[in-house]
């Protein structure tokens, strides 16, 4: 257990300092925190610890956490405390899977006892998913990124080979399509598993604050700069900065970034101190990059440096096969969340998921999942209308068009084994593609890596 954590939540210093000083008197380390947002940075599949947190604190409180930790990983315990005395929502922890609930005061004696026990059964937990990866069944990839088709299974193959070589990895896919899911997946399996997951979503940052925010600043760096600050790269050392949506960030911040990716130096604004920056860097796109450059909206030096590993999400119409599984396992997700037993799934419904169209990819089909559960998919305007009965040949055409689009996904667009694998001939592939009016490039083949 040398490596385990405790993460340690509540907003008032003293009763934070004071059990921590009590812990570690029982030989217990902790790491202390005054909110509950940055422990979601540390906590992922491979978090090997415990959670302890105060339920009544600003922000985001206990029940709230629980539930976003439960969302990440529902098998992470989280041990809930309180000074009110409230049956109810301890009852509402204990339904919403928490560890364990406690009422202030308390003697750290039990708390430690608690914790040690939290950290046997994480330890177990994590043993029993290392045991059947070695085995070959169904890990946390597949768990995590369902799918028998072989898109889905060359994904997950790619993924594990990825994630243990700690490159820097560019992720393209569809809105909705995963591409978060995936690069969470690539820290969890990782060396830096344990140090912080940072997300930095590169569409949403402030321009008049976006190289505060990234680099950090020095007091007096800029008119209200009362104190130095932390930028979310420096707050992310030692482990993974997730820039999601990279064709988002402005031009004139790529060549700064750019240096940081090749030095892995930062410089705070309003400092020449340059400080070391141990990261690995993941970058999600939705558009083609390739002609982003060829639109000048996009550097290419820094795609060819992003992208020393690529790997492609596929969307759903790329692996159709695939939609009523990954249904029937989001509408079981949505009902242990939404606490509701018992959801049964009926036939025709599988059925017209499995025609319909899902523009939205993972994203649309979970919340069809959700409002299945809360009994809302037969409001009126909530989901699409069933599909008009299709022909036979109808079906068939768009069950062939899904397979080509799939093998053209898995082998990046090259066609000699698309062909081997399906048995058929070149010629009557090019026919195919054509008759459906698919690319053999989802992306551009001139600036492509497939790893």
């Amino acid at each position: 257990m040398t490596d385990t954590r405790i993460l340690l939540i509540d907003d008032e210093e003293e009763m934070r300092r004071s059990s921590a000083q009590a812990l570690e008197l029982f030989g217990l380390e902790v790491d202390t925190f005054s909110s509950a947002e940055p422990v979601l940075e540390l906590v992922g599949y491979a978090f090997n610890g415990v959670v302890v947190s105060d339920i009544r604190m600003p922000g985001m409180d206990g029940m709230t956490l629980l539930q976003r930790i439960r969302e990440v990983d529902p098998e992470v315990p989280v041990i809930l405390v309180t000074g009110h005395a409230d049956v109810q929502l301890a009852v509402s922890a204990m339904r919403a899977g928490v560890y364990d609930f406690l009422e202030k005061p308390f003697t750290v004696q039990h708390l430690a006892g608690i914790i040690r026990r939290a950290m046997d059964r994480r330890s177990l937990v994590l043993e029993n998913r290392r045991l059947r990866a070695v085995a070959g069944k169904r890990d946390d990839i597949e768990a995590r990124l369902p799918g028998r088709t072989q898109v889905m299974v060359d994904l997950r193959y790619k993924l594990r080979a990825i994630g243990a070589a700690d490159a820097d990895t560019l992720i393209i896919g569809e809105t909705g399509a995963g591409k978060e899911v995936v690069a969470r997946a690539l820290h969890d399996i990782s060396a830096r598993a344990n140090k912080p997951f940072i997300a930095i979503n590169c569409a949403a940052l402030p321009e008049n604050l976006i190289e505060s925010e990234l680099f950090g600043h020095e007091a007096g760096a800029f008119p209200g700069a009362l104190r130095p600050r932390y930028g979310k790269f420096e707050h992310g050392r030692g482990g993974t900065i997730l820039l999601d949506e990279i064709g988002s960030m402005p031009f004139d911040l790529q060549a700064k970034f750019l240096r940081v990716l090749q030095e892995r130096i930062i410089t705070r604004l309003g400092s020449n101190e340059p400080v070391p920056l141990d990261v690995r860097f993941i970058a999600t796109s939705k558009v083609d990059l390739a002609a982003e450059v060829a639109a000048g909206r996009f550097r290419a030096d820094l795609l060819y440096r992003l992208n020393v590993a690529t790997l492609h999400v596929p969307s759903l119409n790329q692996r159709q096969a695939d939609v009523p599984l990954l249904f029937l396992q989001l509408v079981r997700e949505a009902a242990a969340r939404y606490m509701r037993s018992d959801v049964d799934v009926p036939p025709e419904l599988i059925t017209d998921i499995a025609e319909r169209n899902w523009p939205g990819n993972v994203r649309e089909l979970r919340n069809a999942a959700d409002r299945f559960v809360l009994g809302l998919h037969g409001a009126a305007g909530d989901a699409p209308s069933p599909l008009e009965p299709q022909r036979l040949a109808d079906k068939v055409a768009a069950y062939e068009k899904g397979l080509i689009a799939s093998a053209l996904a898995a082998h990046g667009g090259s066609l000699k084994p698309v062909y081997e694998r399906l048995g058929v001939s070149r010629k009557t592939l090019y026919e195919k593609m054509q008759k459906y009016g698919l690319d053999k490039n989802p992306t551009s083949e001139a600036l492509q890596d497939d790893f």
